[in-house]
């Protein structure tokens, strides 16, 4: 290795966890989204925290009453344990952690399929990508995979290369943490078996294969207790869900699948397709173009571009038949997070594309360069467009609606009204939701904080930490909260704001809840209604 080879390698990497700490880290309390999910997480790993109940289950998923993997929270429950459940800055700061590892992961990556240019490039991708840092700084379960991936994809190729055996104990390792943290994440199982199966005919694998095993059946050790324990509770779900015939997805296969092929590749480096699509369709066709250009080029970096290649491929297919809704963005929503698991690829071969544009900058000076001029023009004029477009792009500051600071100032206000209605803390605070999928816990959370017992409810379940309902009068006697999200306001047939609201109140033939306490606007669109109890002390 020259000397300037020598240098990248010893500074690159600090510098890269540098700017991605500084990327991620500031104004981290309020930058995060503050909504149902992010409430949910918070209230498992309180109840797990203040009460030792481990959970069975992951967060719930958009298809029926199927979850997620429930080690998801077992990887968040240190920052939880550590602040007895009560601090979302925690645990998000935890997964701010994750992010800026996964830079690092993905540097070595790309450094050992294409040396010190490839994996300096790789890694600034990641670390400035707006993409990822938004994954890394608000609570959700996809928010883990960009470094679970990645740590399965690097061990994965290391091992296929004839390093130590164990090193698939490691890709196995992230790969199950990959299908715990979403469930789309299996589409990562293929991209890491196919290599495995090649090793195995080349040296025996035996011992590394039942390490392999042991780790799946521990990572789903958890599903197996809640399937023995509640009669197959998700299976029954997953069964329900398929038997009760999936909606045909309106668009067509064909058009799916350039729309989902143009937002795998390009979200992790221009972003939500909507915010940018002629920058979206640049970085698709750049990221085919370096593909196919170094698949044929038959130097040393081919495999590697090939099974990257394949990868996405293949996770575009199977993103386009088993998640047909990504053929829409649904604005103000997280969209792009659920194919996270490809973000270290798309990043892997921008640095495998910059690195062999400009071959032999690294040389001896002696050494004339084997390449035109024009490589390296281009891949210096591509990372600074790429650079410049992603900061021109990132996250607020402050989360438009507010982040969790703002929730816990709308909880406190809640519990304001109800105490100067005389509402006790012993009292029971039912929370509903306009509609009624949408989830109670972005209240529920900060009131449990606040000392208030609560019921949650929700479609078909309450919110974790609720009270058990029989403890509240049938006559609904005890204070309301009502949220309601006026995004939803074609499902709802009316505005929130008062129209919504009063489709459930008495005078409609809803529950006999009391007087209106205090209505208000929580964060644009969604909106709180309190209600006092039908008989105030």
């Amino acid at each position: 290795m020259s000397q300037r080879a020598s240098r990248l390698d010893l500074y690159s990497l600090p510098v890269l966890l540098a700017v991605a700490a500084v990327m991620r880290f500031p104004n981290l309390v309020t930058r995060g989204t503050w909504e149902a999910d992010q409430g949910h997480d918070m209230l498992t790993l309180r109840v797990l925290a203040q009460d030792r109940i481990l959970p069975l289950l992951g967060p719930p998923t958009s298809i029926g009453d199927v979850h997620h993997g429930a080690w998801y929270y077992y990887l968040l429950s240190p920052a939880a344990v550590l602040t007895g459940g009560d601090s979302p800055l925690a645990v998000v700061a935890l997964i701010a952690l994750a992010g800026v590892a996964a830079v690092g992961v993905v540097w070595w990556l790309a450094r050992q399929m294409g040396g010190p240019i490839a994996g300096a490039v790789a890694g600034l991708a990641a670390a400035v990508s707006a993409a990822a840092i938004d994954e890394s700084t608000f609570i959700w379960n996809p928010n883990l995979i960009a470094l679970s991936s990645a740590l399965a994809l690097a061990a994965t190729w290391r091992a296929w290369h004839g390093a130590d055996r164990r090193w698939w104990l490691v890709a196995a390792a992230g790969t199950a943490v990959t299908m715990q943290c979403h469930i789309l994440g299996v589409a990562l199982l293929p991209i890491v078996a196919v290599p495995f199966i090649a090793d195995a005919r080349r040296r025996s694998l035996r011992g590394v294969a039942l390490g392999v095993l042991a780790i799946f059946a521990l990572a789903y050790l958890p599903l197996l207790v809640n399937e023995l324990t509640t009669g197959g509770s998700e299976l029954r779900a997953a069964l329900d869900y398929l038997a009760g015939g999936r909606t045909a997805a309106e668009t067509a296969i064909p058009i799916r699948f350039a729309i989902v092929g143009l937002r795998v590749l390009s979200w992790p480096l221009t972003g939500l397709i909507t915010d940018g699509f002629e920058a979206a369709v640049v970085a698709c066709a750049a990221v085919i173009a370096i593909t196919v250009w170094r698949s044929r080029a038959g130097a040393s970096d081919q495999l590697a571009v090939r099974w990257l290649g394949l990868g996405l491929l293949w996770s575009t297919v199977f993103l386009t038949v088993a998640a047909p809704s990504l053929a829409t963005v649904v604005l103000g929503l997280p969209n792009d997070h659920y194919h996270a698991f490809a973000d270290p690829m798309v990043f892997t071969l921008v640095g495998l594309g910059a690195a062999a544009a400009t071959t032999g900058l690294l040389r001896r000076p002696t050494q004339p360069p084997r390449t035109p001029a024009l490589g390296p023009i281009l891949a210096a004029v591509g990372l600074v467009v790429l650079v410049g477009w992603n900061l021109n792009h990132l996250p607020p500051a402050t989360h438009p609606d507010g982040g969790f600071p703002a929730g816990q100032r709308a909880a406190e206000r809640v519990d304001a009204a109800l105490t100067a209605a005389a509402v006790e803390r012993l009292d029971v605070v039912r929370i509903k939701s306009l509609p009624d999928f949408k989830s109670t816990e972005a209240m529920a959370y900060p009131l449990a904080r606040l000392g208030r017992l609560y019921i949650g409810d929700m479609r078909k379940e309450i919110a974790p930490g609720s009270l058990d309902p029989k403890v509240s009068s049938a006559t609904g006697s005890d204070g309301l909260v009502l949220l309601c999200d006026d995004r939803f306001h074609e499902a709802l047939d009316a505005r929130c704001g008062g129209a919504a609201e009063a489709t459930i109140t008495p005078d409609a033939g809803g529950p006999a809840w009391g007087p209106l306490l205090d209505r208000f606007e929580a964060a644009p669109g969604r909106f709180v209604s309190v209600y006092g109890p039908a008989t105030v002390p």
